[in-house]
């Protein structure tokens, strides 16, 4: 798998891959990452990538041309490349897109800055576009590494441990249950003792019950979800 983030600040992006499982996984060279900056495109002799909104309004906003350029190049190189764009007005991110994009072998995530990018580029060249949430950040650079990572631990061998896919969250309608480590007491705080019993059966029932008050108390709308599932 190669992602290939079109920024103007690769280095807000470039730490995140220095440490832990991303970074195994690039030394395993089971994914790679590159950057691509539009300003290495402007045709502006200042090399500016932005422009005053037409219509009016506050900011400013990335014009066309350096990135319909930069993006242009990168569909020269790879014509299969799949180009998301991020942006708090798309659809939701959620899991099954984390584990539908592993299968991808070249993924570009385009992030904004300034007021957005300019609705063109996005119709011309987005093959998806996809928000993390209801919330608005300086730039586009942030939601793009959420997605890079959450596809990523669903490409095959990233995981140490590819089972432990199937038991988190949003692999269900339910929240992931409660985890607990040694030590079996802290702090006047003791582990479930059916935990300790070594009967799988009944510690399987009992993390259902526990994820069941987990998904009400702060996912209602999932655990009803989950009810209708069962009923039908």
């Amino acid at each position: 798998m190669k992602f290939t983030f079109v920024t103007l600040f690769a280095n807000l992006v470039e730490g995140y891959f220095q440490d832990s499982i991303l970074k195994r996984a690039i030394d395993k060279n089971l994914l790679s990452i590159d950057y691509l900056d539009p300003r290495d495109f402007s045709l502006n002799k200042h090399s500016k990538v932005d422009d005053t909104a037409v219509g009016g309004g506050a900011g400013m906003v990335m014009n066309p041309q350096p990135l319909c350029d930069a993006l242009e190049s990168l569909k020269k190189e790879n014509p299969d490349v799949h180009i998301v764009f991020l942006t708090p007005v798309a659809k939701p991110f959620r899991q099954n897109d984390a584990k539908r994009l592993a299968k991808k072998s070249h993924i570009a995530f385009v992030s904004g800055r300034y007021e957005g990018i300019d609705e063109r580029v996005v119709e011309e060249f987005a093959d998806e576009v996809f928000s993390i949430g209801d919330y608005i950040l300086t730039g586009g650079e942030l939601a793009s590494l959420v997605l890079c990572d959450a596809i990523s631990r669903n490409i095959e061998s990233v995981l140490g441990n590819s089972a432990s896919l199937s038991i988190e969250s949003f692999e269900s309608e339910l929240l992931e249950a409660p985890s607990f480590s040694k030590p079996k007491e802290y702090r006047n705080l003791d582990v479930p003792k059916e935990y300790l019993k070594g009967n799988h059966s009944k510690i399987r029932t009992l993390k259902i019950a526990l994820s069941e008050c987990k998904t009400k108390f702060f996912r209602p709308e999932q655990l009803l979800k989950h009810k209708i599932k069962e009923n039908l």
